[in-house]
Formats: structure tokens, C-alpha cells, sequence
């Protein structure tokens, strides 16, 4: 048994391992031994983790040594291959450690017949396949879409965007027990006995790496339910630490129709810190509060008096107080200067001679006597405040200071909201047409939390995108505010198990066309996001102007190193190198004829042929200089230092050796 903080982890493969024991009375007895281990209760968070984990890759050609699946076994029985030529690949079935079966026979197979499987302690060498493009936004960052099982496409973000991420927002599955996940690809289900474990074991390996991709000021916020909610906490405080949590904030979303004891409906939302103490303080704004400064800037616009915009305000507060905190409510009064305030306290709490002395009315010339325990501020203020008329004299005896609602539009954020969550299901079949998507999530919810938690130029990760809300909220939020936010929306093209049920019986498979047209990126996140960017559906109807962005999509490949090495896949590469960069203005997308690639307006340059460094050099010192990342193809570290040797000295910009670079990057992250 291996002891974590807080965590306690039972030996992997131990049930298979089990199984490969001759002796049948030996066998018997380490597995009784064992199932005492596991019904130990131990404090803190107890769990086997599940090794390993895999995933099918249709689409991907098997290669000697590779793991594959027939396609067409429910079983799932694995095979290695022996070798792979001219279409065709020889096999030979294998247990779970990948030893042959006693008994089994080589079998040779067409590669349509098979899919190759990925085990996650295996190192992969991702590329990234152009499915597409909106150009809508100038010189804006682009938001990315990838496709691809999430686990791979966070190795590969540790490439390009290790310590460079503002905000992780992730919706995962909330493991209900109603076929909602799969783990091995194999849907999960209530009966499970293993369902939690397999669960916590799943978003461990992720969260892992999420943790590695924030900014030492960056921020996880992770949605849950009740299911897994309080294991989820655990976990993060494992991962994270648990002074780097922040908040469970509870969303209260409708009532539960399958509610026994109470409403039911209530979710949450976990949220840590790369480091806590350096994370900003939440401004949450203040709903309504622009509106009030509008109407009353408006009416003195029109040449109404103070009084007339203050009985105006007076009227909306009134008509809107159902909508508006109580603390909003109360800035009820507007000055002849136009702003509105409510009065605050001027008189100090607690006793303070030295601030005790006497103030004048500049318009009437009355003094005003100090309050029993002085005033809250020093002479210097005090004066600074009536000159600047923050101070109501009025006619009492103490003068109040005004408290400006445009220094008040934010306050930190309530640990708990309430929504309808329809109006998300009802937005997305909106833009959709019809509904093929249970329970997205909530583009304004999202917009609210993103606001408060990224920067106006940060980065967004969602790598559980399902219907693509992330991406949605962080581009209808740069709209609102003039942002550049980027987001990168991670998803799979994953069936429900009824739909996968229904084309397995109609003869289909993974990797079929017509079973990836029905998956969650092809069917819902894809023409979801085109549709808010270009303003028109699929079926070429208006949905709305659209919006200022540009869009790119991709699909996650699984690359031979070798021929990576070669410099023979630079196309499925260059994508990694441009979000390296940056993400921002053209893709290098393949090596030309030229010994270097510097297109006009790239915020990255690519030497092919380190013996044009010079002239390389030359025409970098000519470049504009938004220039920050250069890429040099060599397999030798004294002629990659020798390029740079000719870079102009005041030219500050990244600088990485290829292949090699990328290459140790995913054999040192490719542990599973």
C-alpha cells in the first residue's frame, strides 16, 4: 500500500496480478489478504487508482509493438502486433500486462478490421489536424477547439502553455451511476462496484496536469454534484494543497424532481488556487448598478436637476428592488454634480482625541463640533473631502460622508447563487435548433465567474468542453467588455449509450463516419461555436450578427517520433508551435522550399536550415517586433547555440530547439 498526503492508494494491476498465480491456494489466500486491505477504513480519502487507463484511437494505423482491439469484439479482447506491412497487421492476443495468452495463435487482420489502442503510462507524440477556421476577429487571439480524448490533449498543453493559464474551468462528469462517463471505453454504471475509484482515479491523472498548466496566480474552478463532491474536495486538497483552497460556492439550479427529502437541485463549484495568497481578490459587479449611473446621467443629459434624476432613480430602485441587493438599494441620492451616493458615517468608533476638531460648511460658514470620539479621518482628509463635496452637512448636528456608487460596482461574490437552469438547455436549443444536449452549462454563469477569476487578456482551459459553453461565455464576455480572452475547449467526440447501443445494432463502429457525425464535438460543440461566431446555423438560418472572433478547430493525432524526428510531420507539429507562440496571427503550417518561415504579421519564426542563420538573423532585424518566439531545426545543440549567436542582442524572444524539444517534453510527461 502506497501512503499519499491524505490519500491512500492500493497497489495497481493487483487483481490481474493475482490472477497469474499458478497455485490455487496461494492465489486464494493474497486475494483474501488483499480484500482485508481494501475494506480497512483508513482517515482521509481511500481509493484504488486504476492502472491502466486506455483509450481507442480509430483512425490511427498500428505499428509493430502497438496495442489493438478488433473492432468489432465487445469483448475487448487486447492483441500485440507482431508486425504491420501493406495494409495488413499480424497479431497475438495479450493479458492485461501485455503477455501472450497461453494458447493463442498469430492472426493477421486489415487495419480497417482494427483499432489501436493507447495506454496513458505509455509516452505519445501528439499533433494537431486543421478541421477548419472562422476569421471573423482581425488581429484578435484565436480560440481554440480541439478534439481529442483530454487526458493526451493536456500533455500536450504542457508543451505549449506550462505555466501560462489564468483560468481552468472544467464541468466534468458527475459519476451519477446513469451511464453519464466512460473509463477504458466502457460506459460506467451504478452497479460499478469500483465507480468512485475509477472516478477519482480519472480526474486524478488530469488534475495533475491542470495544476501544471496554471500561472502561480491562476485559478481551478471545477463544477460538481453531491455524488462526488466531498471526495472531489479531498482530492484537491491532495493535489492542491489545502491552503490553496478558495470557495464551494452552492448553485442552487431548480428543484429535483427525484427529490425524496429535500429540493434537491443544488450543485456546486470548487475553486483553488495555483497559490491562494497570490490569486486577486474576487470583484464580483454589481447587477443594475450600471444602469442606475446610466439614468442618471442621462437625465442630467437632458437638463433635468439633480432632484428630477434623484426621483427618477428613486423610481427605478423601486420598480427593480426585487432584482437588487439591499446594499445597492441605498444608494438612493444623487449631488448636484451629478453622481450618486448613499451617506456613511463620518464619526470614528472607537475614542481618538488627536481627531477631534472642529469643520466648517464652506457654503454657509457653520462649524460643526467634533462627535464624542472624533472624527473617522485626519484633518488633511477631512479637508480633501469637503473640498472635493464628499461631505453632507446638511442639518444635523453630524455631517455624513458620501459614498460613491462608481467606487462601489463590484463586492466580492455570495458562496452561494440562485439560477434556473433551464434557460441554459433553452439558449443552446436556440442556437442548435432542437435539443440533442442535456444539461449544458450556463453561458452567463460562466461569463459572471470568468470575469472575476481571468484577466481582459487572459487564458481560459475547459478541458471537459461538451457543448462548447466555455468558449461561448469567453467570447460573448470580450464583446461586453472589449477583452482579448482566449479559451481553449478541449472535448472528445463521445456518444451517449444510447446512441452507441443503437448504431453498434445498425452494424457500426468507432472510427465509421457515421458514427463520428453523431459524437458531442461533430453534433453539438462544433456547429454550437460557428453559429455564435458567424451569426448563421447549420441549416443556413439566422440566429444572430455574430461575433468579432476568430475560431480555429482541430482533432488531436498520435504521430510516429521517428518520422517527428525526420522533420517529416513538421504540418502536425506546427500547429504545437504556433500555440507555443503564442496563438496569435498566422500558422507556419508547413516547410516551403525557403531554409526559414517567417510570414508577415506571425508572432513566431521557423529556421529550417541552421546554416541560413544569418541572413535569418537580418530579416528578423527587419520584422516587426511582435515577435517572440523563434524555432530552430537542428539536431545539434552547439549549431542551435551558434544560430542564436546571430540574433540582434536587444531582440528578446523565446527560443526552442526542434525536434528535440518537443520530443523529451512528451517522453518525460508520458508516465500516465
Amino acid at each position: 500500500m502506497i501512503t499519499g498526503a491524505g490519500t491512500v492508494y492500493l497497489v495497481a494491476h493487483v487483481d490481474n496480478l493475482i490472477e497469474r498465480i499458478a497455485d490455487p491456494h496461494l492465489r486464494a489466500q493474497i486475494a483474501e489478504e488483499v480484500a482485508k486491505l481494501v475494506e480497512r477504513k483508513d482517515f482521509g480519502l481511500v481509493f484504488q487508482r486504476h492502472l491502466p487507463e486506455d483509450l481507442e484511437v480509430p483512425g490511427t494505423g498500428p505499428r509493430r509493438g502497438d496495442i489493438v482491439r478488433l473492432r468489432a469484439d465487445p469483448d475487448k479482447q487486447n492483441y500485440i502486433v507482431l508486425s504491420a506491412r501493406g495494409g495488413t497487421a499480424s497479431v497475438i492476443a495479450v493479458d492485461a500486462a501485455k503477455q501472450t495468452i497461453e494458447g493463442s495463435e498469430p492472426a493477421t487482420h486489415s487495419h480497417d478490421e482494427l483499432v489501436v489502442v493507447k495506454d496513458f503510462s505509455v509516452p505519445i507524440y501528439p499533433g494537431l489536424e486543421a478541421l477548419g477556421a472562422i476569421d471573423r476577429g482581425g488581429d484578435r487571439p484565436t480560440q481554440v477547439v480541439i478534439q481529442g480524448e483530454n487526458y493526451y490533449a493536456l500533455e500536450t498543453l504542457l508543451y505549449t502553455h506550462e505555466g501560462k493559464v489564468d483560468l481552468i474551468y472544467i464541468d466534468p462528469p458527475y459519476n451519477t451511476g446513469s451511464d453519464d462517463w466512460i473509463y477504458n471505453d466502457r460506459f460506467v454504471v451504478n452497479t460499478d462496484a469500483y465507480r468512485h475509484s475509477k472516478w477519482l482515479s480519472f480526474m486524478e491523472r488530469r488534475l495533475w496536469h491542470a495544476k501544471r498548466l496554471l500561472k502561480p496566480t491562476g485559478v481551478l474552478i471545477v463544477a460538481i454534484g453531491d455524488d462526488e463532491h466531498h471526495r472531489l474536495r479531498m482530492l484537491l486538497d491532495d493535489i492542491f494543497g489545502e491552503m490553496n483552497f478558495i470557495a464551494n460556492i452552492a448553485w442552487q439550479g431548480g428543484v429535483s424532481a427525484l427529490a425524496k427529502h429535500t429540493g434537491g437541485g443544488l450543485d456546486y463549484m470548487l475553486i483553488y488556487g495555483a497559490d491562494a495568497s497570490r490569486v486577486p481578490r474576487f470583484e464580483d459587479p454589481k447587477p443594475l448598478a450600471p444602469e442606475m449611473i446610466a439614468l442618471v446621467k442621462e437625465s442630467i443629459g437632458a437638463g433635468k436637476t439633480p432632484d428630477e434624476a434623484q426621483r427618477a432613480l428613486a423610481a427605478f430602485i423601486k420598480g427593480k428592488r426585487s432584482e437588487m441587493s439591499i446594499g445597492l438599494a441605498r444608494f438612493n441620492k444623487v449631488d448636484e454634480l451629478g453622481r450618486i451616493y448613499l451617506e456613511g458615517d463620518l464619526a470614528n468608533s472607537l475614542p481618538r482625541p488627536n481627531l477631534r476638531y472642529p469643520i466648517t460648511n464652506p457654503e454657509t460658514g457653520r462649524t460643526y463640533d467634533p462627535p464624542p470620539n472624533g472624527w473617522a479621518v485626519g484633518r488633511a482628509t477631512m479637508d480633501r473631502l469637503i473640498e472635493d463635496q464628499m461631505v453632507v452637512f446638511g442639518s444635523g448636528n453630524v455631517p455624513a460622508r458620501k459614498r460613491l456608487l462608481s467606487e462601489h460596482l463590484t463586492s466580492l461574490p455570495a458562496p452561494s447563487f440562485v439560477r434556473d437552469r433551464r434557460a441554459s438547455t433553452l439558449h443552446l436549443q436556440s442556437i442548435l435548433g432542437d435539443k440533442r444536449f442535456p444539461n449544458p452549462k450556463d453561458h452567463e454563469v460562466l461569463m459572471r465567474w470568468i470575469k472575476m477569476t481571468c484577466p481582459t487578456d487572459g487564458c481560459v482551459v475547459d478541458f471537459f468542453a461538451g457543448s462548447g459553453t466555455t468558449a461561448e461565455a469567453v467570447m460573448r464576455l470580450n464583446a461586453q467588455d472589449g477583452g482579448t480572452r482566449r479559451s481553449i475547449s478541449i472535448t472528445n467526440n463521445e456518444l451517449s449509450s444510447k446512441t452507441a447501443t443503437s448504431l453498434r445494432s445498425a452494424g457500426l463502429r468507432p472510427g465509421d463516419d457515421d458514427w463520428e457525425s453523431q459524437g458531442v464535438f461533430e453534433r453539438v460543440t462544433r456547429p454550437r461555436i460557428e453559429t455564435v461566431v458567424t451569426g448563421v446555423r447549420a441549416d443556413g438560418s439566422t440566429f444572430s450578427h455574430g461575433l468579432d472572433e476568430n475560431v480555429a478547430f482541430y482533432r488531436l493525432t498520435y504521430e510516429d517520433e521517428n518520422l517527428i524526428a525526420l522533420g517529416r510531420r513538421f504540418e502536425a507539429v506546427a500547429p504545437l508551435l504556433w500555440l507555443k507562440a503564442g496563438g496569435v496571427g498566422p500558422v507556419v503550417g508547413r516547410r516551403g522550399e525557403a531554409p526559414w518561415a517567417l510570414p508577415s504579421g506571425a508572432r513566431y519564426g521557423v529556421l529550417f536550415a541552421p546554416a541560413h542563420a544569418k541572413a535569418f538573423a537580418e530579416l528578423i532585424a527587419v520584422h516587426d517586433r511582435d515577435l517572440n518566439h523563434l524555432f530552430v531545426v537542428t539536431d545539434s545543440e552547439s549549431e542551435f547555440q551558434e544560430a542564436l549567436a546571430y540574433l540582434p542582442p536587444e531582440l528578446r524572444v523565446d527560443t526552442t530547439r526542434l525536434y528535440a524539444d518537443y520530443l523529451h517534453s512528451f517522453e518525460i510527461n508520458g508516465k500516465g
